[in-house]
């Protein structure tokens, strides 16, 4: 191997975007993660400025023997952006987006966060489903899926994206889409990382509420009444309309406005609603959720989709301790419901949390082999964090995680939302692709066969 010096002396001059290395100020910085408990010290960052970067730096990474790691908003749960002694591909300075009104479609550069993309398709009354924290990447969330605010109303963020620009393992330059490259299309909408690095998204746009107001927020219940809601909440999700999303939070109020001071520091337990109907329809179609229970605080109101969305960045910024536990429930079981009690008295810091997000509607629609994304047949994806600042309390972290998991997962239906894993093995990436596993094997072996894309949840290619 020639030399890895001369080698990013060389990238250095062939990049229009910088290049760090280890001894560069701005080193720290540059390698750091959404999870402050990733510490990976890559060999080089090399922050691309456009796509000819981008194919430059996979041409000279393979031609070095370089492990490549690929980061866009950087918030993946094992902090896979980033890699020990790797050429980490930093998409994070291109960032531009347009809309297309007439043609309802937005296209947005591969180092976008969700942020970026709300407020351009806002201004339209328009987007397209994201999660639920606006500084998450759009890469990463979508090639995992794509969960969040509006997927019971419009599907998982996979299922409205229109094409995809993508350099490939040999550093060549194609567009997937429906009438292109298809079998790669199919394998990008959930698959991951495996296939390439996309520079760039368009996606389909939906109307939003009453131009793009929604009527939503939280609904806040004692931790005493969590079985009672949670039965409530299994029966009636499936009854309600597709414009209204309600996933289900273990919470510890935050102490500060707009929640009431007698809350403050309180465990609950939580939906946060989102209706994105017709405003006219929104006392009828909330009504239920108003009724139900003994609620300490009711807060749902009108606001901009993009108040929403933002809504968490406060409570978690970049550079917290996370250990992320993750499974696909089809049911929500009296065995669960008793396990979540037990694990909600001993949230084990203000920021951790469990959440469960629907998988119904919209997307339960699709047949679970029309995308890479196979658990489409009703229920929820679950998610257990354990979140704090400080470093001194990561064990603490991981091992109320673990526990929780352990105890809720033989409930579960066997695999996880992969942007909710971490490094978890390979019979566990196996097992959250289903009957789909195989088929992404071969599009894998086809575009990346020696698996220079590995540093994800990786799937091998095919022999």
């Amino acid at each position: 191997m020639a030399d890895p010096m001369t080698a990013f002396d060389e990238l250095r001059t062939a990049l229009r975007g910088d290049l760090i290395l280890p001894d560069d100020p701005g080193y720290d910085r540059a390698r750091a993660v959404y999870n402050a408990m990733i510490d990976k010290r890559p060999a080089a960052v090399a922050r691309c400025r456009d796509v000819a970067d981008v194919i430059t730096c996979v041409r000279y990474g393979r031609g070095q023997g370089l492990t490549l790691a690929v980061r866009g908003g950087g918030h993946n749960a094992g902090g896979l952006g980033v890699w020990d002694d790797a050429l980490v591909i930093d998409l994070s300075a291109q960032r531009s987006t347009s809309v297309e009104p007439q043609g309802r479609t937005v296209r947005v550069d591969g180092g976008c966060t969700w942020g970026d993309v709300d407020h351009a398709t806002a201004a339209f009354g328009m987007a397209t489903p994201s999660g639920i924290i606006s500084t998450t990447g759009v890469g990463g969330l979508t090639l995992g899926g794509g969960i969040g605010n509006l997927s019971r109303r419009c599907g998982l963020t996979v299922d409205n994206l229109v094409s995809a620009d993508v350099v490939l393992a040999d550093g060549s330059f194609v567009r997937a889409s429906a009438a292109s490259h298809d079998d790669l299309f199919w394998a990008l909408r959930g698959g991951g990382g495996n296939f390439g690095i996309v520079t760039s998204f368009t996606f389909g746009c939906h109307d939003i509420g009453d131009k793009g107001l929604i009527v939503g927020g939280p609904v806040l219940y004692d931790l005493a009444d969590m079985g009672d809601v949670l039965r409530w909440y299994r029966e009636i999700l499936p009854t309600l309309p597709w414009e209204l999303n309600g996933w289900f939070a273990l919470v510890t109020v935050p102490p500060a406005p707009p929640f009431p001071e007698s809350l403050w520091g309180r465990k609950t337990c939580a939906i946060i609603w989102c209706y994105s109907g017709p405003h006219d329809q929104a006392d009828e179609v909330l009504s239920p959720v108003r009724a139900f229970g003994s609620p300490l605080l009711v807060g749902l109101s009108a606001m901009p989709y993009t108040a929403l969305q933002s809504a968490f960045d406060a409570l978690y910024p970049p550079g917290l301790q996370w250990y992320w536990r993750a499974d696909f429930f089809t049911e929500i079981t009296e065995e669960a419901i008793e396990v979540h009690k037990t694990f909600a008295e001993r949230l084990p810091t203000p920021q951790s949390t469990m959440h469960l997000y629907p998988v119904d509607g919209a997307v339960s629609r699709v047949p679970s082999d029309e995308t890479a994304f196979a658990y489409r047949d009703g229920g929820w994806a679950g998610v257990i964090v354990g979140v704090d600042p400080d470093p001194a309390n990561a064990a603490a972290l991981r091992a109320w995680a673990r526990e929780y998991w352990q105890a809720l997962h033989g409930t579960s239906a066997g695999g996880a939302y992969v942007n909710f894993m971490m490094d978890e093995g390979q019979d566990r990436v196996r097992a959250s692709y289903r009957g789909n596993y195989e088929r992404l094997t071969a599009v894998k072996a086809l575009y990346d066969p020696d698996n220079v894309f590995h540093v994800n949840q990786n799937i091998l290619p095919a022999a």
